[in-house]
């Protein structure tokens, strides 16, 4: 009789069937262990009792939860209450706390700021207390004209100087244009290219990069800090973008002695954090010490993938040298002229930072068309009547320096001056007439340019006990978010600081040892060595 054939059995551990879990995923087509689980699962069947009664569907992955609340009295109480003594205390704790931009709020969404924030309030005109619909449009209408706020010329015109006084109490202008001692006037209408940077693609231009950036920095010259900045950009974060930070940077320090540097940066540091800056590919001063913040605040705001800089300011003071040097990199476009960049870009600095160029923005204020000039926002080459700036030029700068870099001994006035510079330089017409127009915009492109000695010395810091900002760090037991947030406001606060103590670069061959020693008339009073001086404290 013959023996039957054995079934093989499977006992290497290696099961084979089709809709086994386990079995190793081959390559002729076989399925995948996913694909079999979700083969078996399309056979699933509902669970019942003995009963019928349904204990688990199909296709169900957990217990149904109980529709049952239990009865708990703790359902029915309050819960994360606060009385009014703690919330105005807490309050007045926030707003002294905010007063300094060193500061910053953790965990926003878990404080009921909507409670916290004083609302301000709106002056109401009651209209219909006064004099109802009604009485006004309605077909009972009672009044006859319309009631003016002044009943003669005399009193139009007081109501519209009130009207002016409370504008520029509320959006005053910078200190620069308020102390230049003009009367106020101005022409109605000016020429365009006086207008630059006021347009309105470029102001949205600007807000698309303040509406993109976790951090702003705004560039400043060296030269004038006050005059180039933008106080409306300032107001403008303060009010809608409390969550956004700003940094000053003073830009083009090798243009002034190291004194007026450290002079600004002691003054600028009790409003933002400020740094000194020389943008130069291969000769940078200041990188380091931006790298080092823009590094904190992206520590500081860990919860997100990626910060944003946004790099903003008055035309030609640099934004995309800034950029280009912290890339060691030409990787913006520039030149000695404003208006190069014309809309925004993002620039990749590390995987967590990136960097974001602005094209320059001038916020309209007082500023003569001098001043426009003289602030680089105009181009030299479109000047219709370039030597009409010249004396403003000659009572700006030094005498000496002026003679040194022109080789003129000594002049009556800015015509004259113009006449002795087409004699020396060969600018001249058709039967030896000087061309004045030329001359002057030779002077004016060597005064954008950096090669006529200029500065605005820094005010008075005599009686002023602190110089800069240092972190509070009493806290042992904090929280580790807020211990993060110390040490990155500590480690901000020690570049900002320790850049004070550097030797800043300079160029010794447009400053005399006199000047460059802040010995001049224009020197600050002697005050206390850097190291005596105690910087004010801020708690974070």
């Amino acid at each position: 009789m013959a023996k039957k054939k054995e079934k093989k059995v499977n006992i290497s551990g290696n099961p084979k069937h089709s809709l086994d879990a386990n079995r190793k995923d081959g390559k002729n087509n076989s399925r995948s262990a996913a694909t079999v689980r979700r083969l078996k699962m399309y056979n699933t069947r509902p669970k019942r009792d003995r009963k019928g009664k349904i204990l688990q569907h199909e296709l169900q992955s957990k217990e149904l939860p109980n529709t049952r609340i239990q009865p708990d009295r703790r359902w029915f109480g309050n819960t994360r209450v606060v009385n009014q003594k703690e919330l105005e205390f807490f309050r007045e704790e926030l707003q002294s706390r905010m007063s300094s931009n060193y500061n910053v709020i953790l965990k926003e969404k878990k404080l009921p700021l909507s409670l916290l924030n004083d609302h301000q309030k709106q002056a109401r005109v009651h209209l219909l207390d006064t004099q109802p619909f009604e009485d006004a449009f309605g077909p009972k209408t009672k009044r006859k004209r319309p009631k003016l706020m002044a009943a003669d010329y005399d009193s139009l015109v007081k109501h519209a100087d009130g009207s002016q006084d409370a504008f520029q109490q509320k959006y005053g202008v910078d200190a620069s244009a308020e102390g230049s001692g003009e009367d106020g006037f101005r022409d109605l209408v000016r020429h365009t290219m006086f207008e630059k940077g006021q347009s309105k693609r470029i102001w949205g231009e600007l807000y698309k990069v303040i509406d993109s950036s976790d951090v702003v920095v705004q560039v400043l010259d060296a030269r004038d800090p006050q005059g180039t900045r933008c106080y409306h950009l300032e107001r403008h974060l303060k009010e809608h973008c409390k969550h956004k930070n700003m940094v000053f940077l003073l830009n083009k320090c090798d243009l002034v002695p190291a004194w007026v540097t450290k002079g600004w940066l002691r003054v600028l540091s009790k409003e933002y954090p400020t740094l000194a800056f020389h943008a130069s590919i291969n000769k940078s001063f200041g990188k380091g010490s931006l790298l080092s913040v823009l590094r904190q605040f992206a520590r500081l705001k860990s919860d997100k993938q990626a910060i944003s800089v946004g790099f903003v300011g008055y035309p030609n003071v640099g934004k995309s040298s800034v950029i280009n040097t912290l890339r060691t990199k030409n990787v913006c476009k520039v030149a000695p002229i404003p208006g190069e960049t014309k809309v925004w870009q993002y620039i990749t600095l590390t995987k967590r930072i990136f960097l974001i160029d602005c094209p320059g923005v001038v916020y309209q204020n007082k500023d003569t068309e001098t001043d426009v000039v003289l602030k680089g926002v105009v181009r030299v080459t479109n000047l219709e009547d370039a030597a009409e700036h010249i004396g403003e030029v000659l009572k700006r700068v030094k005498k000496k320096h002026l003679e040194r870099a022109y080789r003129i001994k000594d002049w009556v006035d800015d015509n004259d001056f113009l006449v002795q510079l087409c004699k020396l330089t060969g600018k001249l017409l058709k039967g030896g007439e000087p061309d004045l127009m030329t001359a002057a915009k030779m002077v004016l492109h060597d005064w954008q340019r950096g090669k006529i000695p200029f500065f605005v010395p820094p005010p008075c810091q005599k009686d002023e006990e602190s110089e800069g900002p240092i972190v509070d760090s009493k806290d042992e037991d904090a929280e580790t978010d807020n211990n993060q947030a110390s040490a990155a406001f500590r480690a901000i606060a020690n570049v900002i600081s320790s850049q004070q103590q550097m030797s800043v670069p300079v160029q010794r061959d447009l400053f005399s040892e006199a000047e460059l020693k802040g010995e001049t008339a224009e020197q600050l009073p002697a005050t206390e060595s850097d190291s005596d001086h105690q910087l004010p404290k801020i708690e974070s």
